[in-house]
This record gives C-alpha cells, sequence and structure tokens, in this order.
C-alpha cells in the first residue's frame, strides 16, 4: 500500500499525541509481534510500534516486511519509532 505525501503528512499530524502500541525487544520480529501488530491495526488504523531491539541500520528492512506482511504502509520511522497505517475494513459491506 502506498500513500501519497499529502497524506502521510495528515496521518502524521494524527499520530503525534499517540503512544507506541506494540514493541519489538531483543528477539526481533516474529510471528507473535505480527499478530500483536495486526490486532492494534485492526482496532486503531494508526498505530506507533517502538523497534528496540534492532539496530539502526535493519530498522528500514524491519519496517519494510512488517508492511508487506500485513499490507499496511509506513507513516514515518523517526528513531526507533514506526508509524504504520491500514485502513479499517468498511462495515457497510
Amino acid at each position: 500500500m502506498e500513500l501519497n505525501a499529502a497524506t502521510k503528512k495528515r496521518l502524521r499530524a494524527r499520530a503525534h499525541p499517540l503512544k507506541p502500541v506494540v514493541m519489538i525487544g531483543q528477539h526481533g520480529y516474529s510471528a507473535a509481534v505480527a499478530a500483536a501488530i495486526d490486532e492494534a491495526l485492526g482496532d486503531h488504523e494508526l498505530i506507533k510500534v517502538r523497534l528496540r531491539g534492532i539496530e539502526r541500520e535493519q530498522r528500514g528492512p524491519v519496517v519494510s516486511e512488517i508492511c508487506r506482511d500485513l499490507d499496511a504502509a509506513l507513516v514515518g520511522l523517526v528513531g526507533a519509532v514506526a508509524t504504520l497505517f491500514r485502513p479499517l475494513p468498511d462495515k457497510h459491506k
């Protein structure tokens, strides 16, 4: 999923006051972490994920893998905090 620059800007503004809801620790990205992120995206649509146990050079590839696995979009990566977005399914369908 790709977002244009204007959409990313609006989502970053919406995400500014949010706290990270999922933390990736020393064991890295796993199936359990993916399930937690998937559940959080299903509940909130826009979340922050803290990447604690991951070195700086590895954060980009790990976030790309998360986005690919969960059909989410990266809104921003600042330090060790990634902001992810996946629109909620339409409840009228």
